[in-house]
């Protein structure tokens, strides 16, 4: 009994991750990550884990967003840093 519960709370939890095939998804092309800012004539959009193949364009915004976030972050512990030496 106790391996049934344990087999049916994984699969229930595991349902919860699956990708459901009803949502409609819009694909981003590289060709699209051109007009984006950030996207330089040396190296062009750069996406070498190819998170752009599978994300809609909201994503995307949500990518660029937590990625400006963290970049100010990252300056502000920086400057945190050299002040406190």
């Amino acid at each position: 009994m106790k391996i049934a519960t344990a087999f049916a709370i994984m699969a229930s939890t595991a349902s919860g991750f699956a990708p459901s095939g009803n949502r409609a998804r819009s694909v981003i092309s590289l060709e699209a990550g051109v007009d984006l800012p950030g996207a330089l004539p040396p190296v062009g959009f750069f996406d070498p884990l190819d998170f752009a193949s599978r994300a809609d364009e909201l994503t995307m915004k949500r990518y660029r967003e937590a990625e400006v976030t963290h970049g100010r972050v990252s300056m502000l512990a920086v400057i945190g840093f050299l002040v406190g030496e």
